[in-house]
């Protein structure tokens, strides 16, 4: 079934001027429109169409990232077509589409289910490679997305808007294009939840269910279930990324896998002079006659965003989970939520995706993993951005970068808002050591932090003391938490190779995976000796050692304070606006699914989901 055209109403009046289209080369459907699996060489994009849903339901709208595209509120129920022709049309486009409901409600539903085309939209999926876990994946692209066009808001900001689920694209390998209602929900959730918490990211404007069909295996066990197709309505300023310039990529020495536009250096340069003049237009300005120096300005502004994004991503213990080269975006956001999650008891190594055997996504590897991606795009810009040029960028201002962006964002968490002082890194660092060995929630001891007081009466001490405590594991959580997870004759004969074979330990194991086990199983020997009472006494002494640290620092902050009163009242408005009180907990998405599972879209099933849970 063929999307329906478009009716008069709430939605049709969207302003759309598709530039990148304009830009970059476009791949002409083949005849029949054929959506098969195939390579597509020279081309950016490729034009597609959406597959309609059956009996498409509206399942959650964000009003404010609507407002984006120049949206006010919804029209109420009852604000119609003006005409008994406009309500003829719409009445036909509808129906043909099969969706439900009436006004705007029904409009979302029409239009951004993909069962009819706004005027003006022009959909097409994007060709893009990637390296995935590491290695160069050759094409991916957009395998169940689609580009709709480019939105004009209020100001002349210009708003891509994307179809997450809307079917087959000639990107969706195996894959039939569709996403389904849990994953969709969490995409909108963390998508709405990241930007409220500040940080740069995709937005989320609607999700729509169906009753349409497909099978996935949920846990991977083989007991796959039918379940029903989602749509997410995304909008960004763009969806380009680090693996957008990897379609030029020669043969790779490991793979054998290439890009599709290998030799195509014609459309590198025209890929770079659309991305920054429409992105970085500054940067197009100052260095309109001299490509070179454009480029690097380009990569060198890149380079910083990835860096502050990533920062970001510590300092609210958010985990990524796919940080391929392909999940990266252009212009410095956090983009493509697939297994993600925020850690709930601090833990350095905390994997969120289950696939990521090895760990090379874990939250400690995030900073790092992303400077690899940043060279595998420098690596994609040559030979209009010379590889030594790049490099010596990198060098100079990633680590630079997030160290500054990582230690501001700190400061303001913990209130130090007079002084950058050398030694609060240190105290950094002693906070995370006490939560890692407390078991202490992240989010949570952050946010008590902000309730505390510099110069307490004993028994208020005592209190926070108490309230920390309350934030850390159990005796059998650390345990756990710290059981060692390498078999005791494995990590022997990993210990006996690195003192006899230093060369061949090397291809085979990393110290800093053994230092960890070692670790492990120190704590662990730990914990087996101690009782309940005695792990709460260890933790409070813990906590009142580094809480009087942190008491000494924020004093240092007070005598440059012109008030007294007044510092301690704007520490606590900094220390709150940076600690969030609530984050997206997994529990709280599964709430939602499982509600919304049941046909229950309403905040208060959630929360009825969640007392059954609980």
């Amino acid at each position: 079934m063929e999307p329906q055209p478009a009716a008069r109403g709430w939605l049709t009046g969207l302003r759309f001027d598709n530039r990148a289209l304009r830009a970059l080369p476009v791949e002409e459907p083949p005849p029949g429109g054929d959506p098969a699996p195939r390579p597509v060489p020279g081309a950016c994009f490729s034009r597609v169409r959406p597959s309609p849903l059956r009996e498409p339901r509206l399942v959650a709208l964000s009003a404010p990232a609507l407002a984006l595209l120049g949206l006010g509120p919804p029209p109420p129920p009852g604000a119609g077509p003006e005409s008994e022709e406009e309500a003829r049309k719409e009445e036909e486009a509808g129906a043909g589409a099969g969706a439900p409901g009436s006004g705007a409600e029904a409009e979302l539903e029409l239009y951004f289910s993909g069962n009819a085309l706004l005027p003006g939209s022009e959909p097409a999926a994007h060709c893009y490679c990637g390296h995935q876990f590491g290695s160069f994946a050759g094409q991916l692209g957009d395998g169940a997305a689609m580009y709709l066009g480019e939105v004009l808001g209020p100001g002349g900001q210009r708003w891509e808007l994307q179809l997450k689920g809307a079917g087959l694209t000639p990107f969706s390998r195996q894959a039939d294009g569709r996403k389904v209602l849990r994953s969709s929900i969490r995409e909108f959730l963390c998508s709405e939840a990241m930007f409220h918490l500040g940080i740069p990211t995709t937005r989320a404007g609607s999700c729509v269910t169906s009753e349409s069909k497909v099978i996935r295996d949920i846990y991977y066990d083989g007991n796959p279930k039918y379940e029903n197709c989602a749509v997410v309505l995304r909008i960004a300023s763009t969806f380009l990324r680090f693996g957008s310039f990897e379609i030029f990529k020669p043969p790779d020495e490991h793979t054998g896998r290439k890009g599709p536009s290998v030799g195509r250096n014609d459309i590198r340069i025209q890929m770079l002079d659309y991305v920054i003049s429409s992105f970085y237009p500054e940067i197009q300005a100052a260095f309109a006659e001299n490509s070179v120096q454009r480029n690097a300005a380009f990569f060198r502004e890149v380079t910083r965003r990835t860096a502050r994004l990533v920062a970001d991503w510590q300092c609210v213990g958010f985990c990524h989970g796919v940080l391929n080269t392909d999940n990266m975006s252009i212009v410095g956001l956090t983009i493509d939520y697939g297994p993600f999650g925020f850690m709930d008891r601090y833990d350095p190594d905390h994997i969120c995706n289950s696939s990521d055997t090895s760990g090379r996504y874990a939250y400690n590897k995030q900073p790092e993993v992303c400077k690899w991606n940043l060279q595998k795009l420098a690596e994609a810009l040559v030979p209009e951005l010379p590889l030594e040029v790049s490099e010596r960028i990198l060098e100079e201002e990633y680590d630079t970068e997030f160290e500054k962006h990582y230690l501001h964002k700190m400061r303001r968490k913990l209130g130090l808002i007079q002084l950058e002082l050398e030694e609060d890194r240190e105290l950094v660092s002693a906070l995370l050591e006490t939560m890692h060995l407390t078991g202490a929630d992240f989010t949570n001891t952050f946010y008590l932090l902000s309730s505390f007081s510099v110069a307490p009466e004993p028994t208020q001490g005592a209190y926070f003391l108490d309230q920390l405590a309350q934030q850390c594991a159990s005796l059998e959580e650390l345990k756990l938490a710290f059981r060692p997870q390498m078999d005791p004759r494995q990590l022997s004969m990993m210990l006996m190779l690195a003192q006899s074979n230093p060369q061949l330990f090397a291809l085979i194991g990393t110290k800093a995976s053994i230092n960890k086990e070692l670790e492990r199983i120190e704590q662990s020997s730990k914990l087996q000796h101690l009782s309940a009472a005695e792990l709460i006494s260890r933790n409070r002494e813990r906590w009142e050692a580094w809480l009087q640290r942190y008491r000494a620092r924020l004093e240092r902050d007070m005598p440059h304070a012109s008030s007294m009163n007044t510092w301690n009242t704007e520490r606590i408005r900094v220390m709150r606006s940076n600690n969030p009180k609530y984050i997206l907990r997994n529990y709280i998405a599964q709430n939602a699914i499982e509600a919304a599972e049941q046909g229950d879209f309403s905040e208060e099933g959630a929360e009825a989901a969640g007392e059954t849970v609980l």
